[in-house]
This record gives C-alpha cells, structure tokens and sequence, in this order.
C-alpha cells in the first residue's frame, strides 16, 4: 500500500499547489479543516502531516494537541504551515504542540520536497522493519506450531491406524493386493477379518488358489469368469457375485478393484470385497413389500367385481332351483355350478387374506380346543398314511385371533405337510408359549407345524408365500394356501418364518397374540330360515344390473316389493317420489355417490328407513366406518343371511 500524507489547510488553492509539488513521493490526502483532519485520521495511517496553524473554528494548535492526545496518532510527526508570526513566541508554541518543523509560506517547494521526504523515507523504513519483524515472529510462531501441530498429527496417526485397524477388522470388508495377471485369484496381501467373513483362513487360500473360483455360485460363475478375463485390459472391475463360505451359506459379495502401476513398472490390483448380503436381504424384502402392495390393491379391485359376479350366479342358481324342478343329471350339473360358484368365492376370501384385507374377528382362543377341533377337521381327510402328532400343553394365556381363519389357515399347513410326504410320515403340530421379544413382558403363543417331506428349495423359500406360486404338478394347488396363511397371521399381529432343508422336512412357524381373557361362550345363531319377514318393500341400488336383476328377484320370491336403482342419485329420486320402503339395501362401491352417503341422504329424507349396505370388498377399511351403526352383508349373498336383515 502506498504511503499517504496528510495535508490541512483552508485554502484550496494551498492544497493544490502542495498536492502537486508532493504527489511524487506519496500519496496526498487532504483536509480543510481540523475537524475533516481528525475524521481522515479515524481511517488510516500517515506518514506525516502538514497543517496549518491559522484556521477559522478549530485551528491547527488545537488540531495538533487532539492529534497528539489519541494513542493511536500521537506518533505521526506534524510539520506546522504558517504565512506569519515567526516569532520565536509562535515557534516554541508550536513546538509545545507536538510539531516537529515548521514551513512557512510561500512555500519553498524544493524544501518541501525535501522536509517531507525525509519523513515518508522513515516512515517506510519503520513499516519495512515492523513487517520483518512481524514476518520473523509469524515465522517462529509457525514453525512452533508446525512442530506441535507434526506431533499431534504423528499421534493422531497412530491412533487413527489402531481405530482403522480395529474398524477393519469387524467390518464386513477385506482389503487385499492382487497380480495384475494371475491364473488364479491368490492375493498378496488381505487386510480384514478374512475367516470371520468366509469361513476359511488364508492359508486355505494359498493352499489351494483355484478355492475361490470354486465356490462362485453356479447361475453367476460364468459372468464373473468373463468380467475377471476382461479385468486386465479395463484396469478396473466392480462387480457382485454369490460365494458359498465354510458353512456352506452364500453370501452376496461386491468385489472391486483398481489398477495401480509402480514406478519400477511392477502393477498390481488393489481392492476391496464387501459382504452386501444384509443389503440384498433388505434390497429384497422391500421388492417384495412393494410387489405385494401391488398385488393386494389389485386383489381388492378384482374381489369387488368377481364377487359381484358369484352374486348373481349364485343368485340365480338358487331361484332357479326354487322354479325349476330338474331331472336328476340336470340336478346334478346345478349343484356343480354352486359348488364352483362357492369355490370362487372361497377363493376371493383366500386372495383377500393373503392381500390383509379379509373381515377378522379376533377373541379369545383356548389352545386346547384348538387342537380338538382342527383334529377334528383333518380326521378324514389325511389317509391312513399320515400320523399327526399333537403337542399341546396347558398354558396360562390364550389366543387372541380369529378362530375360523386360524383354524384354516391350521388346515392349509397340515395338507401342505401332507402333500410334501406322498409316501406318508408324521406331521408334529406344537402350540406353546413363549416372552415376546421386545421386551419380554407380552406372551405370545407359538404354533409350530413341522413335517418330514421333501423339504423346499432356498431359492423358493421368498416365493413360497407369493400368491399363486407352487411347487405342486398342474391341477394340484392354487398357490393361495401360504399366501393366505401369511397374510391372516401378519393381520393378526403376528410373525410367520418357513425353515425347510431338501430332503429333511420343513417346519412353519407361527406367532400370534396372547391374552389373559377366558373364552367366551360363543352365541347360538338362530336358523333364520323359517323366520318372519317384517319388510314388505325395498329400495335395492347397486350399479351391477345382474347383481341388481338376480337379487331383485329373489326378494320378490319372499314376497317382497322391490325397485331397484342403478346409483345413489337414482335412489334419492325415488323417494322423492314419496313411496314408502322399509328397508334401502344399497350397495358400497357405485359411481358418484357411495353407499353410505347414499343411506345418510336417504335418512335425511326418510329417517324411518331402515338400511343396510352390501359390499363386494372383503376388506374392512372401506366400511369401517358405517359398522358400528349399520348391518353389512358381504357378496354373494346367502338366502340365509338375507333372510335374516329381512326380519
């Protein structure tokens, strides 16, 4: 930065003319008062300043004394300008006020120049020796903190190489140096936890080199044996394969690696292996969440329209039955087309439990009748083959879940035992107790059921609860049994793991909410078959016409008066009519408006109505809301359940 002078005087054209003669050697900064001179000086250094002694309001002897009275001006030497009084009187007042020459005008500008030069040329020296000296310091303060900072990193170091190796070592990675060309996979140099990973140890490596190669899972040993070729030439790999370990489990591996070249032309690999198999677990496990939301929001739309359909075949059958007398091979094939129609709805509900969606009940369920009554069920359905082996002790809790779906899903595993031992065997069904795992203090009941067949494939064992997958021949599964089981059980609250081994057997587990509650004596459901009908006319709506001709038709059998109504907005024009219904049987799902908004208008109109709402869906999300107030009927639709909201 160049130096600057400070030149005070309240004529402009003094300041000119020394600005001129001074700009040579500094940098002239000016003021024309005393009070301009003190604002100059809050904003920078000087060399020198020259000031008039005879200024109107503050003049230059006072300047001077405010200079030399502010630490941080009190050494910048003043130079005194005066055109009179060159009294010694004067001179020595001055003198008294801190300045250190006096110049007096008209100006001489070869003293000037050089009165001033003198100054800056000080100045300049004292700036180069503060700034040395300052530089010295600065050079001694960072060699100090250099040394101090050299130990501190040294130390640093030495801990960061412990942390870095006790990190390695229980990280799921190796490090290792490889040849750049090799015939076989032989490392110089691994860094790691080599036989907490695999199982071996490196000198199982050295003692045989094709080891690795050996072990690369079959459906990836191709692709990897190219990816390793082509390795030298691309200088670089990175690449994820299955590798079996010593206990015979495959692990998912990431292997990469970079070519380095030494100065002595060596090269070599330098590389890492991870163990990503947790990664894959988790990678896998939200496909499948995802794959089956997927798959249950589209089982829900199909519920919706297949069992619209068994409504009315199932509708249909029966008033054809009631009006037709058939023959006996007609008979027949009617009760298969019921038997088919029942089949599929049967089927729906499966669907509907695998997708989570299924209308549950839970209660309290005792273990002991459990056993009883699923015994019960399979009694003649096993063959003399198959021994089923019961193992039920007495135990302080009970099941809190659904009994019906319970004991179905029960039926399932055990016919799926069964099927997995076609030359018979025993099928062991344990019920016990035991701490859930959370924090010991909620008891869970465990159902195990285990069979000694031909166990399953651990390629198969994500897919075994998909819908629709089997491993049985064509004709002989519908794949829904485990998909069904699964998602009872996860509705429940509860968790469900397969654990099979080829030729050894597979063992389902089971764990289900526990509580403390006695069973509760079921009630008797009266037979509403031959039960009076209170309604005399309905307003049926539903956006189905079979559903709406078949239904209606049926309740025109009992004697009924029936309109129908293709949505809500045709319903509401109905009563707008002012006929009288005493039941409005409308359906969930229409277009526009739903069925429960289609019973809220309809109350407002006629708050006598009684009502009830049908639904396609097997799921209760969609008519949580209307249960606590209305009656649901679920399609298709018995006689007897209609029957009975009829009374």
């Amino acid at each position: 930065m160049k130096t600057r002078i400070l030149v005070v005087d309240d004529d402009e054209r003094n300041l000119l003319a020394i600005t001129e003669v001074l700009g040579g050697i500094a940098e002239v900064v000016t003021a024309t008062s005393g009070r301009e001179a003190l604002r100059a000086l809050l904003k920078g250094d000087f060399a020198v300043i020259l000031l008039d002694v005879f200024m109107p309001g503050m003049d230059g002897y006072e300047t001077a004394s405010l200079i030399r009275a502010r630490e941080q001006t009190a050494r910048i030497p003043i130079i005194f300008l005066s055109a009179v009084n060159k009294e010694t009187e004067h001179l020595m007042r001055g003198y008294a006020m801190g300045a250190v020459d006096y110049v007096f005008k008209p100006v001489d500008p070869l003293v000037l120049t050089s009165k001033v030069g003198v100054f800056v040329d000080l100045y300049e020296m004292r700036r180069q020796i503060e700034e040395k000296s300052r530089a010295e310091q600065e050079l001694r303060d960072a060699k100090y903190q250099a040394e101090l900072e050299r130990l501190r990193i040294e130390q640093e170091l030495e801990a960061s190489r412990k942390r870095q190796a006790a990190i390695i070592q229980s990280l799921p990675i190796l490090l290792y140096m490889e040849p750049h060309e090799s015939d076989t996979r032989l490392p110089d140099f691994v860094s790691g936890d080599f036989e907490a990973m695999t199982g071996f140890t490196y000198s199982d490596i050295t003692a045989n080199p094709g080891l690795w190669q050996e072990r690369l899972h079959e459906e990836d040993r191709d692709r990897v044996l190219a990816a390793l070729r082509d390795r030298p030439v691309q200088g670089r790999w990175s690449i994820e394969y299955r590798w079996c370990c010593a206990n015979g489990e495959y692990k998912h591996f990431h292997d990469q690696a970079v070519l380095i070249r030494h100065d002595d032309e060596r090269a070599e690999f330098a590389g890492s292996l991870t163990d990503v198999s947790e990664r894959r677990t988790l990678e896998s496990r939200l496909v499948q969440a995802q794959k089956m939301e997927a798959i249950g929001q589209l089982t829900g739309g199909i519920a919706h329209d297949f069992n619209n359909l068994l409504a009315a075949v199932l509708g249909g059958l029966h008033i054809l039955q009631r009006r037709v007398e058939f023959g006996a091979n007609e008979q027949k094939i009617v009760d298969q087309m019921r038997r088919a129609s029942e089949q599929g709805a049967e089927l729906v509900r499966r669907m509907m439990a695998f997708a989570r969606k299924q209308d549950l009940s839970p209660a309290s369920v005792d273990p002991q009748q459990l056993c009883t009554s699923v015994a019960g069920l399979v009694e003649h359905t096993l063959g003399g083959t198959i021994e089923i082996d019961w193992r039920c002790g007495m135990m302080n809790s009970n099941l809190f879940v659904d009994q019906s779906q319970l004991e179905l899903a029960l039926l399932n595993l055990i016919l799926n035992a069964r099927d997995a031992m076609p030359g018979g065997g025993r099928v062991t069904i344990g019920i016990d107790e035991v701490a859930s795992e959370a924090d010991g203090s909620d008891p869970l009941v465990r159902i195990r059921v285990s069979d000694h067949g031909h166990g399953i494939p651990a390629d198969h064992i994500d897919k075994i609860v998909e819908p629709f997958f089997t491993t049985k021949e064509a004709g002989k599964g519908t794949g829904l049994g485990l998909s069904m089981v699964a998602g009872f059980v996860q509705q429940s609250g509860g968790r469900f793991t397969i654990d099979s081994v080829i030729e050894e057997g597979t063992t389902v587990e089971i764990l289900l909410p526990a509580t403390p509650q006695p069973v509760a004596d079921r009630p008797v459901e009266p037979d509403a078959t031959g039960k009076d009908i209170s309604v005399r006319s309905v307003l049926l709506v539903d956006d189905d016409e079979a559903v709406r001709t078949v239904l209606g038709e049926q309740l025109r059998e009992m004697g009924l008066s029936v309109d129908c109504a293709a949505d809500g907005a045709e319903a509401l024009q109905h009563l707008s009519l002012g006929k009288r219904f005493d039941l409005l049987l409308t359906d969930f799902a229409m277009p526009g408006m739903n069925g429960i908004e289609t019973i809220r208008q309809a109350s407002e109109q006629r708050p006598d109505m009684r009502a009830a709402l049908m639904t396609g869906y097997a799921d209760e999300e969609s008519t949580a809301a209307a249960r606590a107030s209305l009656t649901i009927l679920r399609k298709p639709i018995s006689p007897a359940e209609l029957r009975k909201v009829l009374g």
